[in-house]
């Protein structure tokens, strides 16, 4: 039986079922017609970027509608409070959120939806409820997952579904972080792939807009409303709060604002920018991500979890210079990954920081050597730039982000990642290292969730990784199917009395395969 924190109450089938039910009536009534029928939510409920005392909440319905909602700390609704309603309409694609705030902390929040048609506000839908539980004021235990890469390299919703988010759900995280390739909008897929061994995986749920890259905005969303068809998906989404950040695949591959599409034949739409503001429009009305009135399309920001911890999402893709920048040890505009204002904000959201724990959320691993051209071994995708040598080109920025760390005395950071489809543990130190100016920390490779399986990939040694754990697929094999089992989270369980931070490596059958435990520098045990 998976360890369940003692904080959590137990699944009842009733909390299980609550974000598919209405899905699935709605997929099981398709001839009945909308004058005739109730308004029906399609894609669940969401909940996301909780702290101590707000938390997002996200629906979506199948036409314009007067969306209720509700809040309360009892599941029987006793003492609901009441909030404004909201309209769902077609230019949001009839989704909605909203930020719940003024709540108590460390509390099990209980959210409920109900929508009234807008041709008739006395047709009323059944109603469709989630749940999460605000961050601790006080020191207690906190455990949350990670990992990423839905729906990649062709390999949708089979028979099975996307089990990993079920195994993920066993555990009753406080929240997961999706580390990025939410969606797979440059990736179609077909009803099925004949496998090495002969047999075949089918994609048992394949709509229109998963046949082709996405392009247009109502493809940028489909791509989110596909994952969201899943059983396992849904389900977990109801219970378990997402924390979204995104990398390339939201796009399309490897992308940054200098992509150049001329000679991809599927895309009729050549301009990346575009392609980009379609894409961050969708992935902000679909996921239940804050939003920040400054920039309103910004990923990156802080979530405070009480005293033990602060997560850190970056954004290593909107602000980065080419993929092909000319590599030099000087920092420049191009050679940057995090941008300017993005590093000038973490640092100072990192020298102000009081938690124990500072996760710094990741959307690309430092060390691994991801390569633009896989073919030709060039360009960087990722920050190695594939030379153990001083930094150069984006390592650069990072150098200057470690030794930030270190002369500003901040501890017990943790890095945790996915993007390379395999799981690893990489320890990090000076002694080893080419740039030394740093202090020796983690970093944690998941995913991924429900895609292809590659790897290993190589290491640069410019910030003296170590590997101390690793799973991917035997060598020669690539692309393998989640039905191979090599899909991957993480389990973080951070002691509220001891302070330290566990970190366990998991596969979608629940089997560990990696666990350590940190003692947080600086606080006596």
């Amino acid at each position: 039986m998976p360890h369940r924190p003692s904080h959590m109450p137990p699944l009842s089938r009733r909390q299980t079922l609550i974000g598919g039910s209405a899905l699935a009536v709605s997929l099981a009534m398709p001839s009945i017609s909308r004058a005739a029928s109730r308004p029906m939510f399609t894609h669940g409920v969401q909940s996301g970027d909780v702290d101590l005392n707000s938390g997002m909440i996200w629906t979506r319905v199948d036409r314009p509608a007067q969306i209720m909602m509700e809040v309360s700390t009892t599941e029987s609704f006793a003492d609901a409070r009441k909030l404004a309603p909201l309209y769902a309409d077609p230019t949001g694609d009839f989704a909605v959120k909203r930020l719940v705030d003024g709540l108590p902390s460390d509390q099990t929040i209980f959210y409920r939806f109900t929508a009234a048609d807008l041709s008739d506000v006395n047709v009323v839908s059944e109603p469709i409820i989630g749940q999460f539980k605000t961050a601790p004021a006080a020191r207690r235990n906190i455990r949350f997952a990670w990992s990423g890469d839905t729906a990649g390299q062709g390999w949708g919703i089979d028979a099975d579904g996307m089990r990993t988010y079920a195994t993920m759900a066993q555990h009753r995280p406080d929240f997961f972080i999706h580390s990025g390739d939410t969606v797979y909008a440059d990736g179609p897929m077909e009803d099925e792939v004949e496998l090495a061994d002969g047999s075949l995986w089918k994609n048992a749920v394949l709509p229109d807009e998963k046949r082709k890259v996405a392009e247009s905005l109502d493809e940028f969303r489909a791509q989110w409303k596909y994952n969201m068809l899943d059983d396992h998906v849904r389900e977990m989404n109801a219970l378990v709060p997402v924390m979204m950040q995104w990398d390339d695949h939201e796009v399309v591959n490897n992308w940054s604002a200098a992509k150049d599409l001329t000679n991809d034949d599927r895309y009729t739409e050549k301009s990346v920018p575009l392609l980009t503001a379609r894409a961050a429009r969708a992935f902000h009305e679909m996921a239940p991500i804050r939003f920040t009135p400054a920039e309103p399309g910004r990923v990156y920001r802080k979530i405070n979890y009480g005293p033990l911890l602060d997560v850190f999402f970056l954004d290593l893709r909107s602000y980065r210079g080419p993929n092909d920048a000319e590599m030099t040890t000087e920092l420049t505009e191009e050679t940057r990954v995090l941008g300017a204002e993005q590093m000038a904000w973490l640092k100072r959201e990192l020298a102000q920081s009081t938690a124990t724990w500072k996760v710094i959320a990741s959307d690309q691993p430092l060390g691994l050597i991801v390569w633009d051209n896989f073919r030709e071994q060039s360009g960087s995708e990722g920050v190695a730039d594939g030379v153990s040598d001083v930094p150069m080109g984006r390592e650069v920025e990072i150098a200057d982000l470690l030794r930030f760390i270190k002369t500003g005395d901040i501890r017990n950071t943790v890095w945790f990642t996915a993007d390379v489809h395999y799981t690893a543990a990489h320890h990090y130190s000076p002694e080893r290292a080419q740039f030394q100016d740093f202090n020796p920390f983690w970093e944690f490779v998941s995913g991924p969730l429900h895609a292809g399986s590659f790897g290993p990939n190589a290491l640069d040694a410019t910030f003296g990784p170590e590997v101390r754990f690793v799973k991917a697929p035997p060598e020669g094999q690539v692309n393998l199917p989640p039905s191979a089992g090599l899909q991957f989270f993480g389990l973080v369980d951070i002691d509220g009395d001891t302070q330290q931070m566990t970190v366990r490596l998991m596969d979608r059958a629940d089997t560990e395969l990696y666990s350590v435990t940190i003692d947080p520098e600086g606080i006596a045990l």
